[in-house]
């Protein structure tokens, strides 16, 4: 019993120390309520847009983001709003740029959340310069 703990532990710690190398950013969505959620996520820039991916679309934040597509993204010292527009076609793209920028991380990760399973989402400015305090 001992070891299947030991080795739950093990996995659930090692998606942790995966997902957050590299470049990590705070994804701010709605709730109905007007709640507000902070996930933290991996980005690319992909065609003068940043880019993010839902593992598990049904689940999380994408249902979320998906109700209220206007969404805060907190990169380095910056906070600024977007329009979130999911794009499915851009998924071999995404799931490129994401491996070569996060490499082993995305592979381990990957074996949890398939690439084939992933739901780019491309922000979009929801109005220029719009920018957070």
């Amino acid at each position: 019993m001992a070891g299947i703990l030991a080795l739950g532990l093990l996995v659930v710690g090692s998606q942790y120390v995966a997902s957050e190398s590299g470049e990590v950013v705070v994804l701010r969505t709605h709730d109905d309520a007007g709640g507000v959620h902070e996930t933290r996520l991996w980005l690319v820039d992909h065609d003068g847009s940043p880019w993010l991916r839902a593992g598990n679309p049904s689940g999380g934040w994408f249902p979320r983001l998906s109700a209220r597509p206007e969404v805060e993204v907190v990169r380095g010292s910056q906070t600024l709003v977007f329009q979130a527009a999911p794009t499915p076609e851009a998924r071999d793209t995404i799931n490129d740029l994401m491996h070569e920028k996060y490499g082993w991380a995305d592979s381990y990760i990957c074996l949890f959340f398939p690439r084939a399973a992933k739901l780019p989402v491309r922000l979009l400015p929801a109005a220029v310069g719009t920018l957070v305090p």
